[in-house]
Parts: C-alpha cells; sequence; structure tokens
C-alpha cells in the first residue's frame, strides 16, 4: 500500500508542469512579450524534454538506485516550478527544462517500478497510475485559470499553485535520498535491484509471462541482478519492427495529446469561448478519459492481443478532431467527450504495450526508454508544427487536418503493436 501510494504521488506531478501552461498561454505572451512563436516553443519544452533526456534516467538508476533517482527527479521537478516563478524569460524556460527533465525520468521509471514490484498486479497497478497522472492533468488544466483569477490575475500564480503537489512528493520520497539502496552497490547495477527506500513492498514479483518465484524470461538466474546496458541496448530494439511499432504509437498518441494541450484552449476562443470557458472544454477532455484511464490497463492485461483497443481509442479520437474541425461550437461538449476518451485510452494503452511487448523486466525497461526517449521527440514536432501552421495560416483548420491525418499511421503502426508478440532478447 505504501508503494501504491508513492506511485500515485509521483503521477500526479507528471502532467500539471506542462498542463498549466496551455490554459495562459496567452498571458505569458502578454506579460512576458513572448511571440506565438516562442510561446509555441515554451508549450513544447516539456515534451522535447521528455524525449531528449529519457535515456537519463535508467543511467542514473543503475548508479543509484531506481527509487533514489525518483525521489531526486520529484526534488528536481519542485526546483524547477518554482524557478520558473522567477520574473525573466530565461528562468521560465529555464524552470520548465528542469521541470521536464525530471518529469522525463518519472516517465521512464515508473513503469519499470510496476513492472518490477506489481508483475502479479501490473494491469491493477498500470490503471492507479495513469488515472492519478491524467487526473491532476485535467484538474491542471481546468483550475489554472480560476485559481490565477482569484489571486490577483496574472500567469504566475496559476502555476505556483502546482508546486504544491510536487512538494508533498518530495517530501514522501525524501528518505530514499538518504537511505542506501542495495542495487546501486553491485557491479552489476541495475534498475529492478531491490532496495530500502520510501515505500517498499515485500509482495511477490513475477516477470510477464510467468509467476511469482521463477526466473525472467530472458534467462537472468531468479534473485540476480538483472544488468542496464544503458540507452544503446534500448536502441537495439529498433532492429525489430515490433519495437519501432511500439514506439509510434507511443510518438503519435503523445503527439497528438501535447498538441491538444497546448492548443486546444486557443482553438476554441478563436470561435468564441471564453478563456475559463476554453480552460474547462480542454479539463473535459481529461476528465472522461479517466473512464478509459481505468479500464484499458485492465482490459489490455487480460487479453494477449490488443488491436480492438487500438482501433476504439483511434476511431473516437478521430470522431472528436473531426467534430472540432466541422462544427465547434455547436457541439463542444460532445466533440471533447470523444477527444477525451480517445486519447486517454490511447496513453494507458501505449503504457500496457511496453510492459506486455517487453517480456523480460530487463527488455521492458528497454522499451521504456526507447519509446520515451524517441516518442517524446517525435512527439514534440506535433504542438510546434501546429502553432506554425497557425502561424502561417492565420487558421486553425490546416493544424485539425494535421491532427486529424495523423491519427491513420497511429492506428496503422498500433495495429502492429497490438498482436501477439514479444520483443526477443537482444544478443
Amino acid at each position: 500500500m505504501l508503494l501504491a501510494g508513492g506511485v500515485v504521488l509521483v503521477a500526479i506531478n507528471l502532467r500539471p508542469a506542462a498542463a498549466s501552461i496551455g490554459p495562459v498561454l496567452n498571458r505569458i505572451e502578454a506579460g512576458t512579450g513572448l511571440s506565438s512563436g516562442w510561446a509555441g516553443a515554451l508549450a513544447t519544452l516539456p515534451v522535447l524534454c521528455f524525449g531528449l533526456l529519457a535515456p537519463v534516467g535508467p543511467v542514473l538508476a543503475r548508479r543509484l538506485g531506481l527509487r533514489t533517482t525518483i525521489a531526486a527527479a520529484m526534488c528536481a521537478l519542485l526546483a524547477g516550478m518554482i524557478i520558473r516563478l522567477i520574473p525573466g524569460v530565461a528562468f521560465l524556460f529555464v524552470g520548465t527544462g528542469m521541470a521536464g527533465a525530471a518529469i522525463a525520468t518519472g516517465n521512464v521509471l515508473v513503469p519499470v517500478l510496476v513492472r518490477r514490484d506489481f508483475a502479479q498486479r501490473t494491469g491493477t497497478a498500470m490503471a492507479l497510475y495513469s488515472t492519478s497522472l491524467i487526473a491532476f492533468a485535467a484538474l491542471a488544466a481546468g483550475v489554472t485559470v480560476p485559481v490565477a483569477n482569484a489571486l490577483g490575475g496574472g500567469w504566475r500564480p496559476g502555476l505556483a499553485v502546482w508546486a504544491i503537489p510536487v512538494a508533498a512528493a518530495a517530501l514522501a520520497w525524501a528518505p530514499a535520498l538518504f537511505r542506501h539502496d542495495v542495487s546501486a552497490s553491485r557491479n552489476s547495477q541495475d534498475v529492478t535491484g531491490t532496495g530500502h527506500e520510501c515505500c517498499s513492498a515485500g509482495s511477490p514479483r513475477a516477470p510477464a509471462g510467468g509467476r511469482a518465484g521463477s526466473a525472467p524470461s530472458d534467462g537472468t538466474p531468479r534473485g540476480a541482478a538483472i544488468p542496464v546496458r544503458g540507452p544503446r541496448a534500448a536502441l537495439t530494439l529498433l532492429r525489430q519492427p515490433l519495437g519501432w511499432q511500439v514506439t509510434l504509437f507511443f510518438a503519435l498518441q503523445s503527439g497528438g495529446f501535447y498538441a491538444t494541450l497546448a492548443w486546444l484552449p486557443s482553438i476554441f476562443r478563436s470561435h468564441g469561448a471564453s478563456e475559463a470557458h476554453a480552460g474547462l472544454l480542454l479539463s473535459l477532455t481529461m476528465v472522461v478519459g479517466l473512464i478509459t484511464a481505468v479500464m484499458v490497463p485492465g482490459l489490455a492485461g487480460r487479453g494477449r492481443d490488443q488491436r480492438r483497443l487500438v482501433l476504439a481509442s483511434c476511431v473516437l479520437t478521430a470522431a472528436g478532431l473531426l467534430g472540432i474541425l466541422l462544427a465547434p461550437m455547436s457541439a463542444p461538449y460532445v466533440w471533447t467527450v470523444l477527444l477525451g476518451l480517445g486519447q486517454n485510452a490511447s496513453f494507458p494503452l501505449a503504457l500496457m504495450l511496453i510492459v506486455l511487448r517487453g517480456g523480460s523486466v530487463a527488455t521492458t525497461e528497454r522499451l521504456s526508454t526507447l519509446a520515451q526517449s524517441v516518442g517524446y521527440v517525435l512527439a514534440a514536432l506535433a504542438p510546434l508544427a501546429v502553432g506554425a501552421l497557425h502561424g502561417l495560416t492565420h487558421s486553425w483548420t490546416p493544424a485539425l487536418i494535421l491532427l486529424l491525418g495523423l491519427v491513420a499511421p497511429q492506428l496503422l503502426v498500433g495495429l502492429g503493436a497490438g498482436r501477439d508478440r514479444q520483443l526477443s532478447v537482444p544478443g
């Protein structure tokens, strides 16, 4: 239970730093003098950090221990969210980048923690993780503007409030910074070693496709440390089509989500919605997504083939985008509900595909690093492209057509990743 609570505390802080920017992006532009291009870069910066710095997490975990690294990431996230409140555009970008780097570590390592310590309850644990993550992303999208208004206007109060749950997480995980991590002292260091840090659990663990007490499926002897050979080992998975399919599915669903997170309020505002109403509509996409976030991991974990879930998530996403494109204010709540159900089914499904297709703990760690490093770098192009298209055309129509067009390759690679297969262990 303590470990589950620790996972939730991390999860609730992995999206507000990014989700709180979009609703007040116009205020940031007005208050700092940023152009729309630089505002788009600010909104994209966390996603870019998620990708470029994802390989750093496993390296740190190998040296310091898994839970110690997660604890350090929460402290770094708190520092970044405070720094970006300091007057000056440079501090805004530096703090946002630091927050993105910290979140990148959590993005990669929490699925590994779930895979290791909840091996017999992976679907339930992943549902808890993804639901907590999406719930606070929704809260950040919907509450940032009202909080900013209540605290005197401007954008800083709206962003500052999200440092509070980060502080709670950093405090809860702080013991892991000061207690020796057994796995970090072994010559064969790994992100799967046991330790005595915060939120430790003693429940039995089993590898995917195996039972508690069995040897991992990659042939590592029971009880032995599973070595992590760094980012280069993750890249070896690209030699297998399944590695590409999982990575590209993660990239495409993330690109659509973060483009929505950054620009959906601006799209609705261009059609006459107020700032608060536009933020509410963005929040609604994630609130309704809690339904699919709860259901999808369990459904994916119980079945061997996830292609029907891929199809359903893509159809819902396309329907929502099409409605926003053709008649945005005729039924905005319907369109945002459809979009939210689809996008927030794709995210936990992408995480489950990493776990299910990885097979062993070591391969899961490599696939998580690959999917989130390459995936987020590619995903960062989507909000940039949307902002650039709007800047060039002064219309949201081309941008929405682009997002709608990205659903097709997402479906294609998702159908490949959803087949009942596992990656082979690189030699």
